[in-house]
């Protein structure tokens, strides 16, 4: 089970910044939208000190079917990568 939900998060951030958490919910969900929006469309999205969210291109690779045994190939792909930022590595060190 996650140590904090969707929903924990809302309530953290109605507290701290003093909103309702019908407001909190909407900053939250712009947030994420515009964040996603970004990667999809292939560009970066950096906040100075928490991280950057980037795509990042997987290879195509070979793989076994557990069940089968059978060989097969999965294509390449753009998936959704974070890198923490120095100052979010400082606080979790």
């Amino acid at each position: 089970m996650a140590d904090m939900t969707k929903t924990d998060l809302v309530e953290a951030i109605a507290e701290r910044a003093e909103l309702s958490k019908a407001d909190a919910d909407r900053a939250l969900e712009a947030m994420l939208e515009t964040i996603s929006l970004q990667l999809s469309r292939g560009k970066t999205v950096q906040i100075t000190g928490f991280g950057t969210f980037e795509v990042r291109e997987r290879k195509a690779r070979k793989a076994r079917n557990l069940q089968t045994g059978e060989e097969m190939e999965i294509p390449a792909m753009q998936v959704p990568a974070f890198r923490a930022g120095k100052n979010l590595k400082d606080m979790v060190s």
